[in-house]
């Protein structure tokens, strides 16, 4: 068991947010690294970032419906950890997975289209923010249901060891997802079968509205694969390249060594759980806590990058121009795309045809005259 981001001075505040961890200065020396990539990093952080912006405000504007959780404040997280997939690896998230969605290969327009319910979506417009699906980028879902991907992840791992195959399957969650029995049942399974996947826990201290050391026991939620003698690490969820780094030697070794490993991740979650949630039970320094400069994953790589000569302004404004036209031209490409059609209601239903199976709309009688 390994913590590769310990807080300094160990100490632990309570607060909405749970534990206020500072940033520890064990990220990879920019020297090393490769220039192009770092921008590179930069501009997908950017890009998740303004798209759900743009989200948000779609929602407002109600032209988004149904629940939507947006990734303010995981940048770092979701790109560090998306950047040491290869192509063949699947990856299973939770709800809150557009910028996963993008960052995995699914194009803005087809992920905001969905967004939109609209039929050029990645789900063809029936999935909306919580279902997005792609078999060619193997991004297997967005899942509504708390945990529902836990159980679908380790299967689809099985599935890899037992075709003999190199693939690994990341498994993304919430922290809140410790606490359930898919949790336990799943780890217990992959260790038990050594399973080439990871489990990762985004924690951004708050399970919904509840902190994490209000709902769990061990709220270090990294050791909690011990109980099936996983072995866990933490990392700061704010440093993408602390993230990469992290994920990539995961990654490698569930390959390598055919058994799971457990990753957790923290960060502040900007804002409430979902876009319409007010995070009333934040205070108000707690809610500037979180969205402060400090703790902001984009502002962080910036300065950095700025720092060290790798950003320039005119390309961070080049890249910021680029960004914004990249999200306005998939508003743009979703709002003018067309609604499903009521008739294709049952279309996706199933994979293959079911014998009597129900297509019975709602005004219709349950029982044919």
């Amino acid at each position: 068991m390994a913590d590769t981001a310990k807080p300094k001075g160990g100490g632990t505040a309570k607060s909405s947010g749970g534990r206020r961890q500072n940033r520890k200065n064990d990220s990879p020396d920019l020297a090393d690294e490769s220039p192009k990539d770092l921008l590179d990093h930069y501009r997908r952080m950017l890009l998740v970032r303004r798209f759900e912006e743009r989200t948000g405000q779609a929602y407002t504007q109600a032209r988004i419906g149904g629940y939507c959780h947006l990734n303010l404040g995981e940048e770092a997280t979701v790109i560090g950890l998306t950047s040491v997939l290869d192509e063949r690896d699947y990856l299973f998230t939770n709800y809150r997975e557009h910028g996963y969605a993008i960052a995995k290969g699914m194009s803005p327009r087809g992920v905001m289209a969905e967004l939109y319910g609209r039929t050029t979506g990645v789900s063809r417009g029936w999935g909306g923010s919580m279902h997005m699906f792609d078999t060619e980028t193997r991004l297997l879902g967005g899942y509504g249901i708390v945990g529902g991907q836990l159980p679908l992840a380790t299967g689809a791992a099985l599935a890899v060891t037992y075709r003999g195959g190199d693939e690994v399957v990341m498994c993304q969650m919430g922290d809140g997802t410790t606490n359930i029995g898919a949790w336990h049942e799943s780890l217990n399974i992959a260790s038990l079968w050594n399973l080439p996947i990871v489990y990762v826990v985004v924690n951004n201290f708050t399970g919904m509205g509840t902190t994490v050391e209000m709902a769990s026991a061990e709220p270090d939620l990294y050791k909690r694969g011990s109980a099936f003698r996983i072995e866990g690490h933490r990392v700061d969820g704010r440093d993408v390249l602390a993230v990469r780094d992290a994920a990539s030697g995961l990654v490698e070794r569930a390959r390598s060594e055919q058994r799971p490993f457990l990753l957790e991740a923290y960060s502040y979650r900007m804002k409430g759980h979902s876009v319409v949630d007010p995070a009333k039970y934040r205070t108000k320094e707690q809610a500037e806590e979180a969205r402060d400069k400090a703790n902001d994953p984009v502002a962080i790589f910036e300065e950095r990058l700025l720092n060290a000569g790798v950003l320039t302004e005119d390309t961070k404004k080049e890249i910021s121009d680029a960004v914004r036209e990249e999200v306005a031209d998939a508003a743009d490409f979703a709002e003018n795309s067309p609604h499903p059609d009521v008739s294709t209601l049952f279309d996706y239903t199933y994979a293959t045809p079911v014998a009597n199976e129900s297509k019975r709309m709602p005004s219709e009688p349950v029982f044919a005259e």
